[in-house]
Formats: structure tokens, sequence, C-alpha cells
């Protein structure tokens, strides 16, 4: 059964962060906020190259910090030496953040994921979260590691995160194939997720629906900005991932 935390409140989308404030995504900053605020956190772990989780969005660090090239070229020492444009803030390990929300308001972590089948970074992120005691779910657009989790760590609350065209560049190494599996969530057999995370534009689709109505499972839904996205949210799932406003926080 999913846990009724997941949804209980409103989740901030790679934390409560305000570029125009100097918060950036994904860090202490953003996180902290977040938590203050009493929102649910939403963010994104990268795999170092020594095989540390790190709070991180992109493949690469050319977009948000003063840094270029791969996150995973780097060690973990090498990334906290990293800095963000416009911050005081470096990149996080995944315990750091841990110590940081200390079971305050819930995380919803997405392991990002190469579609290769390496399972470090899954492995690393339930190590790591084995004696955490807060509301914790890891998610990912890669069914594979969501399937090993349930092996790895059964006790920690599992989701997919999907849409369903993937007609952006970034997904143009899945077959078309692969795309009709994942947006139709077809590897549900085998990944078992306990709530789904679906993009808003792409709602509602029969999966979903058959996820919400028929299993049980509870739907997310991101990126929310406007008024007319949270009353889409509210018609076709039972959160929303938001950012650039401040939703009440429950």
């Amino acid at each position: 059964m999913t846990p009724e935390w997941l949804t209980a409140r409103p989740i901030a989308h790679r934390g409560l962060h305000d570029a125009a404030d100097g918060v950036i995504e994904n860090t202490l900053s953003a996180c902290a906020a977040a938590a203050a605020a009493g929102y649910a956190i939403e963010v994104d772990l990268q795999l170092s190259a020594d095989g540390e989780a790190m709070v991180f969005h992109d493949d690469t660090l050319d977009r948000l910090t003063e840094a270029t090239g791969p996150v995973a070229a780097r060690t973990a020492a090498e990334l906290k030496a990293v800095r963000f444009r416009d911050t005081d803030d470096v990149m996080m390990r995944f315990s750091e953040l841990l110590t940081l929300v200390s079971g305050h308001v819930p995380l919803i972590v997405e392991l990002k994921s190469r579609f290769d089948g390496d399972p470090t970074l899954v492995r690393r992120a339930a190590e790591v979260a084995a004696a955490y005691g807060g509301p914790l779910a890891l998610m990912s657009f890669d069914p594979a590691p969501i399937a090993d989790l349930r092996t790895l760590a059964p006790g920690i609350v599992r989701g997919i995160t999907a849409e369903r065209h993937y007609a952006d560049p970034e997904w143009n190494g899945l077959s078309a194939i692969r795309k009709q599996v994942l947006g139709n969530l077809l590897h549900w057999p085998a990944s078992r997720p306990q709530f789904v995370a679906f993009c808003l534009s792409d709602l509602p689709t029969v999966a979903t629906e058959v996820a919400r109505r028929a299993l049980g499972v509870p739907v997310l839904t991101w990126t929310v900005r406007t008024p007319e996205d949270r009353a889409r949210a509210k018609r076709w799932a039972d959160q929303m991932i938001f950012e650039g406003f401040r939703p009440k926080p429950a």
C-alpha cells in the first residue's frame, strides 16, 4: 500500500528554487526553503565517477555551474568543489540531503538513468537510504532500477516517472518500441511501481487512469506552473509537482 504522505502536500520541483533570488534548483538552499515552507521535495540523483549519489539533475555541469563536462567524469570530492553560478551553494551528496531534511517533510527522489542496465546508482541510493527514518520515495524514468529496488530495498517506496510520447531529443536513444512500453507503463509486471509521476500535458492516459481507478496507485504530475496547470492536475492526478509559485502546503 502506498503511504498517505506521498500525496498529502504539494511537491516542490527540485526544491523551492528561484534563480532570480540566487536559489538554484537541487541545492541545499532550495531544499531548505521547501522544507521551511512545509512542502514535500522532489530532487534528482546523478552518479559520480567514484559511485556516489549526488543531488543534481543534468548529465553535464554546463547549464548550472561554473564548470563544464559530464557529472559522471568527476569524483564526489571533485563535484563538491564545483560551484553553482550566482550562489554560494555546492553540490550535495544524497546523504547530506537526508541529514538536512531529517524527516521533516517527504522526499521524492528521481534516479537519473542512461538506460544501460547499470545498477550502481540505485544500489548506492538504497544503501544511503537504509538508515533514514523519514518519508522517502525513489523513482526513475527507467523501470530497470525500480525493478531492482523491489529486491534491494522493498521497504523503500518506489515509483515510475513517465510521459506519453518521448518526443524530446533527449530520448532519441530509445527505440520506438521502448517508448511505447514506457509511455503505456507496459513494464508494470516487472517494475511494480507504488506510484506514477506522469507529465501533466499528457494527462489523462489509459495507463494512468487504470493505475488510479483500477489499481489504486496514486498519480503525481509534473510540472505544474500556472492556474490552468493546477486545474488539470486536480482533475487527473492525486498531487502536483510544482514550481514558480507557492501553493498552500497542505
